[in-house]
This record gives C-alpha cells, sequence and structure tokens, in this order.
C-alpha cells in the first residue's frame, strides 16, 4: 500500500524509466557525444595546474575499451559518453603538451627580433602581425617562438618576409577583471608568447632558411586576398569597401567603430564573421546556379547526375571560400557542416540533421580543442543548433498543424518564406543570447527586425554580387558587381544605424558566471536533442539560469592588475574612478560588465573622487573611503581614513585599513571586492588569478624571498584582516 497522497509516484516513476530509455535508444546518443567531449575539455580549463598528458590519455582509452566491452549493456551510454568526457579532456591536454612554449612573465622594454611575418591585420587605427622570431636579444626574455606586435597604419610587413626590428614587450594580457575573458589562453593556443608594438623601422632582410611551406600558402593566400581587397578599394572606400572586403576575405579589423557598433547592438554583427550564413550562401548560389545550367540541356537531365556534379562543384567552391577567408574556427565548423551537407547530397541522404552538426563539432574540437572556450565557437554552434532543431522538430510540427487552403494561399505570397525568416532570426538569437550576455554583457532586443529588413537584401544582393566580382576579376570585368554590392551593403548599415538607435536597443547585462552560462547550454542541449517530455526540464534549466544572472553580486570595489586603476561603486550605484594611469579599454570592459552605459571619457566617472599629489580617495557607498596611494607620505593619513588602501609602498605596521599592494596584484592580476552574504560587514575577495592556479599561459610566480605586502608575509595580519564594510551612522540611508 502506497502512503497517503503518494499514489501517483510509482506510475511516474515507470514513465520516467521508459522515457529515459526511450532517449538512449539506437541513434540517439550520436549528437550527445560531442556535448560529452566539450565537457571534457571544459573540465580542462577549469583544473587549477596543467594536468599530465599521458594520464589523461590512458584514462580515456580505458573509458574506451570499457564501453566497447560493455556495449550490449545498459550502461552503455553512461560509459559512451563517460569515454567521450574523458577523450574531450584527454585530447586539449594532448595538445597542450604538444605545443608547450615559454610565455614572457616580465616586460621589455627593448628587443631586437627577426624573423618570419605570418599574419597580417588591418585595423582602424593601427595595423598588427604575428612574428615568427628566429631571434630574440633581450635581458630577461625567454626563446619565444611568436610575438604579436602593433606598428602605424600601413607600415605592416607583407606575409612571408623577413624582418628585423626593435620592439617593446609585454606579457600576454592577463583577464581584466576576475571572471573575465582570458587573452592570454588564447594567445598560448595560438603559439604568441607576448605582445607589444614596433620601436622604429622595420627593415626586410634576406631569411637565413627557408620559412616553410605553410608560410608560403599563408603568404600566396594573403597576396590573394590583398588583391581582392585592392580592386574592391578601387571601387568603393570606406566603411562599405571594409564591409565588402570582409564578407569576401575575412578581413573585418578596418570597420569603423560607430559602424561596428551599430551592426552588433543591432544585431547583424554575425554577417561581419564568416560563418554557416556566408558558407551556405557561397555553397547554395554555386550549386543552384550550376544545377540550373546543367538542367538546360535535356540529354544531361535524363543520363547525367547533375545534382550530384552541382553539389562537388559546390563543395570545391565552399573549400576555396574557407583558405581566402583565413580558415577561422567558425569558418572552418561551417565548411564542416556544409561538407556533411553536400556530401550527403552526393551519397542520397538526408542532410541537415543533429548527427550532421555532431559530426562537424567533433571535427571541429578534435582540431582545435582550445575554440570551445571561444565566443565565434560558442554562438556559431549554438545559433545552427538552433536553426537544426528548427528544421528537424519545429518546422515539421508547424506545417502538419497549418491548414492545407490557407498554407498555400500564404505561400503565394511569400508568407511561409517570411514567416520562416522571421522564426529562424528568432531561434537563432534566442540560441546565442547566454553566449552574447555572457561574453559581452548585452542583448540583442530587436534582432528579428533588423534580420528581417537587411538579410533577404544580404542574400539575394550582396552575396551573389561579391561571388560574381570574383570571377570576373581575373577578367577584369569585376567593377559592376563591387557596385551593386555597395547598394546592398549601404541598405545593411542603414538598417543597422536605425535599429541601434530605436529605443531599449541595447539590452545591457551584468557580468555572470560560468555556472549560470553552463545551466542555460544545459537547457538548451536538452531542449533541442530530447524527443519526450524529459526535454521540458530544458526549459527550467533556462530559467534557473536566469535566476542565477539576476542573483549574480555585482563588485563594490575594481582594482586592475597593476593597480593604476581602482573603481569605487559609490552611493548612487555606479563605478567612480581613480588612476595614476589610463588604460581605456580596461575601463571599457569595466564599464561593458557592470552594464553601464558610460564611456571611458564621462566626466561623471570622476564625480565624488579627491586627488592630490599623494593620491586618491573616493567613498563607498556607505561612506567609508577608499584609497589608491601614490607617494608613501600620503599612506599615514590614508591608514587614519580609509578601510582600503592600494599602494605600491609599504605601510606602517599599525596601519587598519586593508592593504592592497602592488606586489599582490602582479601576483594575483586583477582583484574584485564583494559584500560577503554570510556577514554584511566584511568583503570577500576575488582574484584573477587565485592562489595555487598555475597553467602554462598564467603560470605562477616562482617560490622566493617575501615581498613587501605579499598576504604571507610576517607582520601583515593586520592588515589583511576582512574590511569593516559596517555603514557609517550618518550614511545608512545611502547604501544602495
Amino acid at each position: 500500500m502506497q502512503p497517503f497522497g503518494l499514489s501517483w509516484w510509482p506510475a511516474l516513476q515507470d514513465r520516467l524509466r521508459d522515457w529515459t530509455y526511450a532517449e538512449a535508444g539506437p541513434g540517439r546518443l550520436l549528437p550527445w557525444t560531442p556535448v560529452a567531449f566539450g565537457a571534457g575539455i571544459a573540465l580542462y580549463f577549469a583544473a587549477d595546474h596543467e594536468p599530465v598528458a599521458w594520464v589523461a590519455a590512458a584514462t580515456a582509452a580505458v573509458a574506451a575499451v570499457a564501453a566497447v566491452l560493455l556495449r550490449r549493456s545498459r550502461a552503455f551510454a553512461a560509459l559512451l559518453l563517460s569515454a567521450a568526457l574523458a577523450a574531450g579532456f584527454a585530447t586539449v591536454a594532448l595538445k597542450a603538451a604538444r605545443i608547450a612554449h615559454p610565455v614572457l612573465a616580465v616586460p621589455v622594454f627593448a628587443a631586437e627580433l627577426q624573423g618570419f611575418v605570418e599574419v597580417r591585420e588591418e585595423r582602424e587605427r593601427t595595423d598588427r602581425f604575428v612574428l615568427r622570431v628566429t631571434k630574440l636579444t633581450a635581458a630577461r626574455a625567454p626563446p619565444l617562438q611568436r610575438v604579436r606586435l602593433s606598428v602605424r597604419k600601413g607600415t605592416a610587413p607583407a606575409v612571408g618576409s623577413f624582418v628585423t626590428l626593435k620592439a617593446r614587450l609585454q606579457p600576454p594580457l592577463q583577464p581584466l577583471r576576475p571572471g573575465g575573458y582570458d587573452f592570454a589562453r588564447d594567445l598560448y593556443f595560438q603559439g604568441i608568447a607576448a605582445s607589444g608594438f614596433v620601436l622604429g623601422a622595420i627593415a626586410t632582410a634576406e631569411p637565413p632558411q627557408d620559412g616553410g611551406w605553410r608560410l608560403r600558402y599563408a603568404a600566396a593566400t594573403q597576396g590573394l586576398r590583398d588583391a581582392i581587397d585592392a580592386r574592391i578599394k578601387a571601387a568603393l572606400d570606406g566603411d562599405v569597401r571594409a564591409i565588402a572586403t570582409a564578407l569576401l576575405t575575412g578581413k573585418r579589423d578596418a570597420i569603423s567603430t560607430p559602424v561596428n557598433d551599430a551592426m552588433f547592438v543591432s544585431g547583424l554583427g554575425h554577417v561581419l564573421s564568416i560563418s554557416g550564413y556566408h558558407m551556405a550562401v557561397v555553397a547554395g548560389v554555386v550549386f543552384f546556379a550550376l544545377r540550373a545550367l546543367l538542367a538546360l540541356i535535356p540529354a544531361l537531365t535524363v543520363t547525367f547526375p547533375i545534382k550530384k556534379v552541382a553539389a562537388a562543384a559546390a563543395l570545391g567552391a565552399a573549400a576555396f571560400y574557407l583558405a581566402l577567408s583565413g580558415a577561422e574556427v567558425a569558418t572552418q565548423r561551417s565548411f564542416l557542416m556544409t561538407a556533411v551537407v553536400l556530401i550527403a547530397v552526393m551519397v542520397d541522404r538526408r542532410a541537415i540533421t543533429f548527427r550532421t552538426l555532431a559530426l562537424a563539432a567533433l571535427v571541429v574540437l578534435l582540431i582545435a580543442p582550445e575554440a570551445l572556450v571561444h565566443p565565434s565557437f560558442q554562438m556559431s554552434f549554438a545559433a545552427t543548433f538552433g536553426l537544426v532543431a528548427l528544421v528537424q522538430v519545429g518546422m515539421p510540427a508547424l506545417f502538419a498543424k497549418a491548414d492545407s487552403s490557407a498554407a498555400a494561399r500564404a505561400a503565394l505570397w511569400g508568407g511561409r518564406e517570411i514567416a520562416l525568416l522571421a522564426l529562424a532570426s528568432l531561434i537563432a538569437g534566442l540560441a546565442t543570447m547566454p553566449y552574447g550576455a555572457y561574453h559581452f554583457h548585452r542583448i540583442t532586443p530587436y534582432g528579428v527586425l533588423s534580420n528581417l529588413a537587411a538579410m533577404p537584401v544580404v542574400s539575394a544582393i550582396v552575396m551573389p554580387a561579391g561571388l560574381l566580382g570574383l570571377a570576373a576579376m581575373p577578367f577584369g570585368f569585376d567593377a559592376p558587381f563591387w557596385r551593386i554590392m555597395e547598394f546592398g551593403i549601404d541598405w545593411m548599415v542603414l538598417v543597422a544605424q536605425w535599429v541601434a538607435a530605436l529605443p531599449g536597443a541595447v539590452g545591457r547585462v551584468t557580468a555572470f558566471g560560468t555556472g549560470a552560462l553552463l545551466l542555460a547550454s544545459l537547457g538548451l542541449v536538452l531542449i533541442g536533442l530530447l524527443r519526450t517530455p524529459l526535454r521540458w526540464s530544458g526549459a527550467l534549466g533556462l530559467v534557473a539560469a536566469v535566476g542565477w544572472v539576476a542573483l549574480t553580486p555585482q563588485p563594490e570595489v575594481l582594482i586592475s592588475g597593476d593597480g593604476r586603476q581602482v573603481a569605487v561603486r559609490g552611493a548612487d550605484g555606479r563605478l567612480h574612478l581613480m588612476q595614476s594611469g589610463a588604460d581605456a579599454f580596461r575601463l571599457k570592459q569595466w564599464l561593458a560588465a557592470d552594464a553601464d552605459p558610460r564611456t571611458p571619457d564621462a566626466p561623471s566617472l570622476r564625480a565624488g573622487v579627491s586627488c592630490d599629489p599623494d593620491g586618491c580617495v573616493a567613498p563607498l557607498a556607505d561612506g567609508r573611503l577608499v584609497a589608491l596611494s601614490l607617494r608613501p607620505d600620503g599612506l599615514d593619513d590614508d591608514c587614519a581614513r580609509a578601510v582600503l588602501i592600494v599602494t605600491a609602498a609599504q605601510p606602517p605596521p599599525d596601519c587598519a585599513a586593508r592593504v592592497i599592494a602592488t606586489d599582490e596584484l602582479r601576483e594575483k592580476g586583477a582583484v574584485a571586492l564583494r559584500r560577503s552574504p554570510a556577514a554584511p560587514k566584511l568583503f570577500v575577495a576575488e582574484t584573477a588569478r587565485p592562489s595555487g592556479r598555475n597553467r602554462p599561459w598564467a603560470p605562477a610566480r616562482p617560490e622566493g624571498p617575501q615581498q613587501a605586502g605579499d598576504p604571507a608575509a610576517p607582520g601583515t595580519a593586520a592588515r589583511r584582516a576582512p574590511v569593516d564594510a559596517t555603514p557609517a551612522p550618518q550614511d545608512q540611508s545611502d547604501e544602495d
């Protein structure tokens, strides 16, 4: 007999068991394999220190063998996904071991370098290039493999050239705030050990050895991209030229900041990054055009597989576009997805499925496992995942319920196509929303509107004209096609600027942690991949993720990794800045993470901040002071008035304030102080590089004599006591 009120429980258990077995049935596990593989990669990046690669590989091998041996058991699904997780972890660990290289730890103010130019980037104000170093002369610098250098606009050397130069080098940029994007990790997996800028002239020299086939290929590809850019530049100028070049070659850094911001605010930023949409248009135009031409010959339609020939030609065009555009991760994913679809057409198989997307994801992650943590990969796959779900699940359900006569009338007037475009824009926008909010701290409320207005023009005019321009360029008849592109791009920019100017167009979101992002990702995957009512558990995950984001506390104090900038949240709830050196990029990132629309030069950022030659002070919401001390002479006064001091000097032994020294910041990176939820009197510190964390792209400082200001140094216990954040009696009503 069941307890009172629980008679329904056995039936629910049976139903849940049936649904679970159905989800683990034949053909259902393949789409989950890249999910588990990616989870293993994410675990690698969450580790405190570098895993032992051979142990990770051995673990993956054992898990794979166990899954094969027990493939007929009910535990097979769990074993297979565990093996995929272990394989993902081992793949990225092995790649990190294979590409291991030293990273610059301290600035080098005058280094002499020789090497080959591998990459050149054109930007709005400056140019940038990657140098493969063959010789480095500098004190305190380890042997570096690659460095990325900035130069004056128009002075970057050609790809493939061998150059000699002097440069000022900096260690790779660490996260600008705790939980912020790790630029150093990105550079590490690109083999780049330092960044900086060139001092003086760049001299071209005769190389001491051959640069290798990769360099020759890069030089040839860059030469082709430069030739296309030159032809476009002869017909177009300004942002139109920059966008046309971005669409065809992937060189998008020359677009002006206002237009670039308008594109992303309006939800059209995806057009500037070559991804699935562009690859689909290129392959689709070639496929349908060639198929239509071949169909004009009656004899071929009967005896020749024109559909398969057109698919093969489209695959070749997509491969050329991949090489031309620079083969970034998003473009690789797009090419692989397109290739699987076209190959499916050639072998008479269904093309657009979750299996297709799963295979593309596995191949990309096997080649570049580090791409998992990059926003381009996340947003690209999320959008494609949503569109595949729409094709496989949503469209059949929608059209099955539609009245046939009404649907026919709507289709006659193009209503179905418009509805599908709107629905596709909505689904792709919703799927990418968590990742845009996490990485860029904004969402695009009017993305559907801008895509409805602009994308038909881009698809029907801009991209086909660009492809025809490429085809006509060797014959000298390309100029008319660039003019056609100009018309479409002008319309796209106009739509972007109009939508970006609408009220509420910038949906700002405060920064939140990876936990909420992972929960939202799991929710999206459950909704898309599950076929039983269990899929609605994903909706619960999304709701929980939204609540998690809303409850994420924002920092009361932000301190830069060099101690030169300190932002304090005042009584108005906004950040106020003290600084001894300007860094507009860092401040822009801080403001974006705080959902603050102000610009780095806004006067209100300095409101309430008092400065003199000894330093600056700014009040917290409760009226207590935070000090940025610039000279030792002012430390006595700061210790008497402030609860928190940021300084490079040694404070007095009896200083009652908490002191954060620049030595500590160099070791732990940027610091964020938040009020403790358990004890509102106290602040909880979060650092960009927590104690004990030691990764190749952010190595821990070697042990040695204790430095002044080190948390473990003798006599610092009083200074490191938790900050008393109790509001002053006269200011209790001002606390935000």
